[in-house]
């Protein structure tokens, strides 16, 4: 008996013994793991245990809650429910608003009169307001802002606005990305400001690194399941961040993008689309532009809130699976500064398989300021590199309109066709024909296509100078030749069109008992040609128009201008005689 009770004690001590061993190594663990927490914030293990009790304790109206409440609305304040605002100035007040414009591009003067935290009306449409979202299932995001040199009140508002209309349990955190800001307000006063807020972090780079790189240095920070980023003068409408969200969570090979409002840069005033999105396209100068939603894209949704498919984005504002935006190479780190990045992360994520939309339930307002608020020196080179890698034969088009394109040095791109090799991407034609069918490709025939120069004034070539938002609201006329492309390149096609094919596809005409040469939309492909866009490039040099039975002439107008108008032709008139090159 004593022996038996010997063992028995025996293997007790030796189970207290290894009970303790664990108790010490749980306490160990337990430690580490609060350490981690307490130096990165919110750790995904802690942030997953919080999601999973709240899942049980909470309804759905509790954990739609954002970070912090908004302060009441003051109907009398300024820009408030996205109201245009205007002040009274004296002069010294209004000399103060000018020197805003100038140093911003946007009227800070205004900006700073109007609340931080300002609401905005939601005008979305009813399906939308009235969607409910399975919380627990939706993943969280990280918010990555980069700016340099932003106003106070422009940056400090993007910041309140998704701390007040994200849900808590979905925000990790919002990344603040400083690239090298030289004033004096973006220093320990932000430091000191943001140190009261939760979830913000600020990150400064070492020196000038550009909005590619800027976010890329945000993404290496966060922690949320899904990246999300912002430009720094933005205004979110409450219920932007979940369609987004859920979209990615259903898909996460989607790129998704909310419909961008636009925020008056003069009066803050918030135009809100309530109706069908724009879409983003290009033209072949590669720069972005904003169309209709195509007819075989209506008929293919099945809800007017299903997400809409974009063949581009505009860039500044999206939200990408951060596994997924890592899979497809991220940005491409040879671009500097910003523009052209857009477009070609645009063609990687259709080409090599994945999909890039629009979401009609998100919307962000963004303040498009005055003019570029700093240049972009690198904007050719970007765009060149997007040409490069992904536009194989169709470049050409590109380059024909951009002949200092050719030249540009571009860098390094061989990791960039690595990535495209690696993940066994389409080709262009491809995406033209399944994302962009849409777009008119060129013709480009030699000899057909470039400047049209008069021999008549020898150093005059036609010119088209559209104004903003109305491609078709100027007349052709004459300009000195500059060899650049741009306004001055136009393209003869084999259906007899004079086609300008910047910004959209645009053809030249004479309206009926007109003398002056008009533009108006080219008709789609496979339609018939209108009488009055139809010319012929004759072999004396003439350009005849058989509608109105005149021949494009310059020149010299009362006032000592050059100009062009349709006269009787006369293959003796020197002004009659033109010659593409």
């Amino acid at each position: 008996m004593r022996v038996r009770w010997s063992r028995k004690l025996g293997l007790l001590a030796k189970t207290c013994l290894l009970l303790s061993l664990l108790w010490v190594a749980y306490l160990i663990l337990e430690m580490s793991t609060s350490s981690y927490q307490d130096s990165h914030g919110e750790g995904a293990g802690r942030n997953l245990l919080e999601r999973q009790f709240s899942s049980k304790t909470q309804g759905k109206e509790q954990l739609s809650q954002p970070v912090y409440q908004k302060p009441p609305p003051d109907s009398n304040a300024p820009g408030e429910w996205g109201k245009a605002a205007r002040l009274q100035l004296d002069p010294e007040q209004k000399k103060q608003e000018e020197e805003s414009i100038e140093r911003y591009a946007i009227n800070i003067h205004l900006s700073d009169k109007i609340s931080l935290h300002r609401h905005i009306v939601d005008r979305r449409m009813y399906e939308c307001r009235s969607k409910v979202f399975d919380y627990r299932k939706l993943p969280t995001t990280s918010v990555i802002i980069s700016f340099y040199n932003e106003a106070w009140s422009t940056l400090l508002r993007t910041i309140h606005s998704v701390l007040e209309t994200t849900p808590a349990v979905l925000l990790k955190e919002i990344i603040l990305v400083d690239d090298f800001s030289d004033r004096a307000y973006l220093r320990s006063q932000l430091e000191e400001y943001i140190s009261n807020l939760d979830r913000v972090r600020l990150i400064r780079t070492n020196k000038r690194e550009g909005l590619v790189r800027g976010r890329l240095i945000g993404a290496t920070y966060s922690t949320g399941d899904v990246l999300t980023f912002l430009d720094c003068h933005c205004e979110c409408v409450p219920g932007w961040i979940e369609p987004l969200l859920e979209r990615i969570g259903e898909n996460k090979t989607a790129i998704v993008c909310p419909v961008i409002d636009t925020i008056d840069w003069n009066t803050f005033e918030f135009y809100m689309q309530t109706g069908e999105p724009m879409i983003g396209g290009f033209d072949w100068r590669l720069t972005f532009q904003w169309h209709s939603v195509p007819e075989q894209e209506r008929r293919r949704r099945k809800s007017k809130i299903d997400p809409i498919r974009s063949p581009t984005m505009a860039g500044g504002l999206f939200a990408v699976s951060k596994e997924y935006f890592q899979y497809l190479g991220t940005y491409d780190m040879g671009m500097d500064v910003w523009g052209g990045e857009n477009l070609e992360l645009s063609f990687r994520v259709w080409q090599c398989g994945g999909s890039l939309e629009i979401h009609p339930c998100s919307h962000v307002g963004h303040v498009f300021p005055k003019k570029a608020p700093y240049a972009r020196p690198n904007f050719l080179q970007n765009t060149v590199r997007a040409a490069e890698v992904w536009m194989d034969d169709y470049k050409q088009h590109f380059y024909n309109r951009n002949p200092p394109a050719s030249k540009e040095k571009y860098g390094d791109i061989s990791e960039r066709k690595l990535i495209r090799e690696r993940l066994k991407c389409q080709s262009f034609e491809w995406y033209l024909k399944n994302v962009y069918p849409d777009l008119h490709v060129p013709e480009d025939r030699h000899g057909w296509h470039g400047a049209v120069r008069s021999a008549g004034i020898h150093s005059e070539c036609l010119d088209y100078n559209a104004p903003d938002h109305n491609p078709t609201g100027a007349h052709l006329s004459l300009f000195g030749c500059h060899g650049q492309g741009g306004n001055q390149y136009f393209e003869y096609t084999s259906k007899k069109e004079i086609r300008f094919n910047s910004v959209t596809e645009i053809c030249a005409e004479v309206p009926d008992r007109q003398k002056y040469i008009a533009m108006r939309y080219c008709p789609r492909d496979g339609t018939a040609v209108p009488e009055s866009i139809v010319w012929e490039f004759r072999n004396d040099g003439t350009i005849y128009h058989p509608h109105s039975n005149t021949c494009i002439t310059s020149h010299h107008t009362s006032e000592g201008r050059t100009g062009i108008e349709m006269r009787l032709c006369n293959p003796g008139d020197r002004n009659q005689i033109w010659k593409f090159e």
